[in-house]
C-alpha cells in the first residue's frame, strides 16, 4: 500500500554486517575478562623477559657467582629461612652457587620463551605447510603426508627427544652456533618438529572444507596457480585458526622445553631456564624444598596464562566453541 512506509533499518544489525570477522573477534574479546587479564599478564612476562639485563641492573642483582653468600657449615646453603630470602635477594640465593634466583628467574623466563616461541613458529609453520598441500591436492600427495604425521604422532616422542638431545648436545659448533646457542637451536628444532603433526591435520581439515567454496572455485576458472590460490585464497581465510593454534601450542613448547631441561638434556648451566632450575632445586628439595617454589610457580602462572589467552582467542573466533 502507497500510506505505508517501508521498515526502518536496524542501524545495529547494519553496523554488525558491516564489520570484519577480525573485528568481531576483537570484540568478543574484550569482553572476556579473564582472556584479556592473561594477555596483561603474558605482556608482563614477555616484557620482564625481554628487559632482564635493564631490572637486574636496577634491582643491584645478577647472575654471577657469589660463594662467600653460602654457609660454610650448613653444607653450601644461604644463611636464612626459605632460601635466604633479604632485601638484597627478594628470592633468595641458589644454594651451592650463590647466585640470585630472581635474576635466574628473569634470564630464565627469557630462554624459555625464546624456545618456546620459536619451536612454535617451526611447529605452525610445517603445520600450515604440509596441512595445506594436503587438504587442497588431495590423492597420492594427502596420503603420503597424512601417513607420514600419523607415524610421527605414533613416535615415543619423549624418549626420541632425550637420545636425540643427547647425541646432538654433545656437538661443540655448527656453523655460527655453539655451547646453549647451539642447545637452544636444537631444542627449537625437535620440539617444533614432533609437534607440527597436529597443527598439520588442523589445517588439513579447514582446507577441505575450504577448497569446495564458491571463491576457490572462481580462481580456477580465471586461470590462477594453484600457488596463488594457496596464497591468496586460502591461506587469508586460515587467520583465525592459524592464531588460535599459536596461542595454544605455546604452553605447551614451554613445558616441552622445561622437562627436557628438567632431565638434563636441555639447557645447561652457566646459562639457565626454567626447566633448568627445576632440575637443580630438585636435586636440593629435601633439604629445603624453597627453591622449587618460585621457579615452579612462574611456569605454572605463564603456562595457565597463555592456556586462558588462547581459550579466549579461540572462543573469539569461534562463539560455538564455548559450548
Amino acid at each position: 500500500m502507497a500510506g505505508l512506509s517501508k521498515p526502518m533499518a536496524n542501524p545495529v544489525a547494519e553496523a554488525a554486517r558491516t564489520r570484519s570477522p577480525g573485528r568481531l573477534a576483537l570484540e568478543r574479546f574484550r569482553r572476556d575478562r579473564i582472556a584479556v587479564a592473561a594477555g596483561v599478564y603474558v605482556v608482563l612476562v614477555l616484557l620482564a623477559s625481554v628487559l632482564a639485563p635493564l631490572i637486574c641492573r636496577v634491582l643491584g642483582i645478577d647472575t654471577e657467582r657469589h660463594i662467600g653468600l653460602l654457609s660454610l657449615t650448613n653444607l653450601g646453603f644461604p644463611d636464612g629461612r626459605l632460601g635466604g630470602m633479604s632485601w638484597d635477594h627478594p628470592l633468595g640465593i641458589e644454594p651451592k652457587t650463590g647466585r640470585d634466583l630472581l635474576a635466574l628467574l628473569l634470564y630464565g623466563s627469557r630462554t624459555s620463551l625464546i624456545i618456546a616461541f620459536g619451536a612454535t613458529l617451526v611447529s605452525v609453520a610445517l603445520g600450515i605447510l604440509f596441512g595445506l598441500w594436503a587438504g587442497y591436492f588431495g590423492g597420492w600427495v594427502d596420503t603420503v603426508i597424512s601417513r607420514s604425521t600419523e607415524v610421527l604422532m605414533a613416535f615415543p616422542v619423549l624418549l626420541f627427544s632425550i637420545a636425540l638431545l643427547a647425541v646432538l648436545g654433545n656437538l661443540d659448533r655448527v656453523g655460527f652456533l655453539a655451547g646453549n646457542s647451539l642447545r637452544t637451536a636444537i631444542l627449537i628444532f625437535v620440539i617444533g618438529f614432533f609437534s607440527f603433526p597436529y597443527t598439520a591435520r588442523l589445517m588439513r581439515s579447514q582446507v577441505l572444507s575450504l577448497r569446495t567454496r564458491e571463491f576457490v572455485a572462481a580462481a580456477r576458472v580465471m586461470g590462477s596457480s594453484n600457488r596463488r590460490i594457496l596464497r591468496r585464497e586460502l591461506l587469508p581465510n586460515l587467520t583465525g585458526p592459524i592464531i588460535v593454534v599459536t596461542s595454544l601450542s605455546i604452553p605447551a613448547t614451554v613445558l616441552a622445553e622445561a622437562g627436557l631441561s628438567f632431565l638434563g638434556v636441555g639447557i645447561a648451566p652457566p646459562a639457565t631456564s626454567w626447566g633448568q632450575l627445576l632440575g637443580a632445586a630438585s636435586r636440593t628439595f629435601v633439604v629445603d624444598p624453597a627453591y622449587m617454589l618460585f621457579p615452579g610457580l612462574s611456569m605454572v602462572a605463564t603456562v595457565l596464562a597463555f592456556n586462558l589467552l588462547g581459550d579466549g582467542i579461540r572462543d573469539a573466533f569461534d562463539p560455538k566453541s564455548r559450548s
